[in-house]
């Protein structure tokens, strides 16, 4: 069993002295592709990432220091913020849960393409749904094709945690009978109904992988067990491939934390 998640638009610099650094599998394709960002200027930034002129300043400063060079990578896992990495709660990880994850946890990337925690990055900014204007980079989809699945075991099953952006990166190309995907819904009281609170399931998606890694779940009956942040699992809205879990009142707030 493997568990899937992806990266984040907020990085931080970091690392953890006690964890040995690993260098991601496609790092001369994250070269390549990292060589032409280096080139774009602030208008080019601007309009494929829909942000402001201060902001597109900030991401062109930041893919200029990008490098492989070790005193500008941190560990993936810790470099990573937002809200999916707010209910990862990698902090509270002890070395053996690091260990664990590094074998079981695979992390979606638009620049890196998929990487394992403790895989060395560079600060960036690159959501695989980016269209810049040269091939092939005017589509990350075509410019990984299949190679990110191939990294992946061909028998064992995928919990899918990635949103549809990056899912679409990897499970076109796994048999969809391996592909398993928990679905989160908090109750609206306006609504009398369960439903999706984006912000709420993206907490719920990293509070889910930390429970997988800190309980070493590798099979498919011990799914519904999961019950942090307020969640229960739904009998009735669920199916095979796609448990649901739903909470009446969310137990996550407070969790989010993000950079500007």
């Amino acid at each position: 069993m493997l568990y899937l998640i992806h990266s984040s638009k907020t990085m931080r610099p970091t690392t953890d002295k006690r964890l040995n650094m690993s260098k991601p599998e496609f790092l001369q394709k994250s070269v390549e592709l990292a060589s032409y960002l280096k080139g774009l200027n602030i208008s080019q930034l601007k309009k494929v990432m829909k942000v402001s002129d201060k902001l597109a300043s900030e991401i062109q400063h930041t893919f200029s220091e990008w490098s492989t060079d070790s005193e500008n990578t941190g560990l993936a896992v810790l470099s990573f913020r937002g809200d999916v990495y707010s209910g990862l709660q990698v902090d509270d990880f002890s070395i053996e849960d690091f260990e664990y994850a590094n074998d079981k946890l695979r992390i979606v990337s638009g620049l890196y393409g998929i990487l394992r925690p403790l895989d060395g990055v560079s600060p960036y900014r690159v959501e695989m749904g980016y269209r810049f204007d040269k091939t092939p980079y005017n589509n990350l989809y075509n410019f990984w094709s299949n190679e990110l699945a191939n990294t992946l075991s061909k028998d064992e099953l995928i919990i899918n945690l990635t949103s549809d952006e990056y899912g679409r990166a990897v499970l076109p190309y796994i048999s969809k009978e391996r592909i398993i995907t928990p679905h989160f819904l908090t109750y609206s009281k306006i609504k009398e109904e369960y439903s999706n609170v984006a912000v709420h399931s993206k907490i719920a998606r990293g509070a889910f992988a930390n429970w997988l890694i800190k309980s070493r779940i590798d099979n498919k009956s011990e799914l519904p067990k999961f019950s942090s942040l307020g969640y229960r699992y739904s009998d009735k809205l669920s199916t095979e491939n796609n448990p649901v879990f739903v909470c009446d009142v969310f137990g996550g707030k407070g969790l989010s934390v993000r950079l500007k």
